[in-house]
């Protein structure tokens, strides 16, 4: 049974991370179809103990695709989790989910996007 102890105590010095996003819902306001796609950056910080990663960010829809950090983020450092909505052949309301998952927590973050797109 000693022999567990040390790697528990490992898994203890490890840490834990924590993701804090400073917004989950950004509204683009009116967007016109054909001006091109638009992103926005959800910007987050690691106010854990333990390195953070970003192991996967999913969308509810083809026409949304986020793009995440691959490297682990630092205690007190921090990243962003870029958003971009295409318009084209969509007109009316927007409204898409983008979900976060970590290592840390929570382990599951949801991120909103808004907006009008106008013909």
């Amino acid at each position: 049974m000693a022999a567990l102890l040390p790697v528990v105590a490992d898994a203890r010095k490890e840490g834990r991370p924590k993701v804090k996003f400073t917004e989950y819902r950004y509204d683009f306001g009116n967007v016109r179809e054909k001006g091109g796609a638009v992103s926005h950056d959800f910007a987050f910080t690691n106010t854990g103990d333990g390195n953070l990663l970003i192991i996967d960010a999913t969308a509810t829809c083809g026409c949304t695709r986020p793009a995440y950090p691959k490297r682990p983020i630092a205690p007190g450092k921090g990243g962003s989790v870029k958003v971009t909505y295409n318009p084209l052949g969509r007109p009316g309301p927007i409204d898409r989910t983008v979900t976060v998952h970590t290592n840390g927590s929570p382990k599951k973050v949801r991120l909103k996007i808004v907006g009008t797109v106008i013909p």
